[in-house]
């Protein structure tokens, strides 16, 4: 299967080097991340839904088990099985009816991730949230890591804070720091989110 790599180059990293003299010590040291992606939003989604909580592993060995049971996910295969039969494939009922939630809402129309390329990463991040079970981290990952939306950093992310922490040796970090950053990194924040999970394992 393809793998599929959050893309940017040198346009990103001279601009945030730049703007950010720390950063881009971290950026020489790290070199080129390799972040996979999941094009199809709907597979992200799903696949999010299943993973949260759960180690990698186990997260893959349940999506199989899915794959197995229903063959290939669409919104329509999950809206006409039963939340019991998703759940048989190894994960809660809670999170069962999350992703049978989000099935439905396919089936039904009130979900169409087609139009997701001509909205606002805002306007994306409400329409998400209002299914169960969607959070507005869970939102912000598939910007970033389905969409390769540019500008996303995730305040809801515990690495990304403490990514910044250790990056900028700072013992605590306020919403009001948060956002100066942020703001620094604008419009590459995603390349800047990168390294920030990479700093954060330091």
């Amino acid at each position: 299967m393809d793998r599929h790599i959050f893309q940017y180059g040198d346009a990103e990293i001279r601009y945030l080097k730049k703007r950010d003299k720390i950063l881009g010590l971290a950026i020489d040291r790290i070199g080129m991340i390799e972040r996979e992606v999941t094009p199809d939003p709907f597979t992200a989604l799903v696949s999010s839904i299943v993973a949260q909580q759960i180690s990698a592993k186990a997260a893959a060995t349940v999506w199989d088990r899915m794959q197995e049971r229903f063959g290939t996910i669409t919104g329509e295969t999950l809206a006409s099985v039963s939340p019991e039969e998703i759940r048989q494939c190894g994960m809660s009922l809670r999170k069962a009816g999350y992703i049978h939630g989000i099935g439905t809402a396919v089936k039904r129309g009130e979900m169409d991730f087609s139009r997701f390329g001509e909205m606002s990463d805002s306007g994306i991040i409400d329409h998400l949230t209002a299914l169960p079970g969607v959070g507005k981290w869970t939102a912000e990952m598939l910007l970033l890591f389905s969409l390769e939306r540019p500008d996303v950093v995730s305040w809801n992310d515990l690495a990304i804070r403490r990514g910044m922490m250790n990056l900028y040796n700072r013992i605590t970090l306020t919403r009001e720091q948060f956002e100066r950053y942020r703001k620094r990194y604008s419009p590459y924040g995603s390349v800047a989110s990168l390294y920030l999970w990479a700093v954060s394992h330091e």
